[in-house]
């Protein structure tokens, strides 16, 4: 445990990526997944790449 706490410590690219993940997060649970082949939906795939929804984390919609 040390080992990581010493790797993050002071590491000002850390918080950002905290940040970024959890607002990414939060924005995908609060909003619907948009319909397949819309601008919206490629934006989408950002968040969700963005708030790190992979696999079975990934809410599939009605679509």
């Amino acid at each position: 445990m040390d080992i990581i706490t010493s790797f993050v410590e002071g590491q000002a690219w850390f918080n950002w990526a905290t940040a970024v993940i959890a607002a990414a997060s939060a924005f995908a649970a609060c909003t619907p997944t948009p319909k397949k082949g819309s601008l919206l939906a490629k934006a989408y795939k950002v968040i969700d790449f963005l708030s790190v929804n992979f696999g079975k984390a990934k809410d599939k919609g009605d679509s």
